[in-house]
């Protein structure tokens, strides 16, 4: 009998530490499982500030371009358009002087001209 009870207690033994080490190694898998999400989930944080950081800084260099062109887009045809604005009105003599237009219309056509 002794030798019945000796073997019962070692199966009993065995399968609570069986037991107790499933439930360990369940838990510990869970535990890594929720690492690795949270790992994850800061990767993917990184990476949409870096990418939200990369589109300000594309928007902010492209607002500088606009700026700049706007800038440098007045300059430029300010020749271009006194010579446009010289020959308009010259054009406008001409047909004044011609008598196709009166004195009010070369005058309001001039003003024009002038304004634009």
């Amino acid at each position: 009998m002794g030798l019945l009870r000796g073997v019962a207690r070692t199966a009993v033994v065995a399968g609570t530490a069986t037991a107790v080490s499933n439930r360990v190694s369940r838990r510990q898998a869970g535990r890594w499982a929720s690492q690795e999400d949270e790992q994850a989930a800061q990767q993917q944080a990184y990476a949409d500030q870096a990418a939200y950081q990369q589109q300000q800084a594309y928007q902010q260099q492209l607002a500088q371009q606009q700026a700049y062109q706007q800038q440098a887009a007045p300059q430029a045809p300010a020749g271009g358009g006194m010579d446009a604005k010289l020959a308009q009105l010259k054009t406008l003599a001409d047909l004044k002087a011609s008598g196709v237009l009166s004195d009010a219309e070369f005058e309001q056509q001039k003003a024009a001209i002038l304004a634009g």
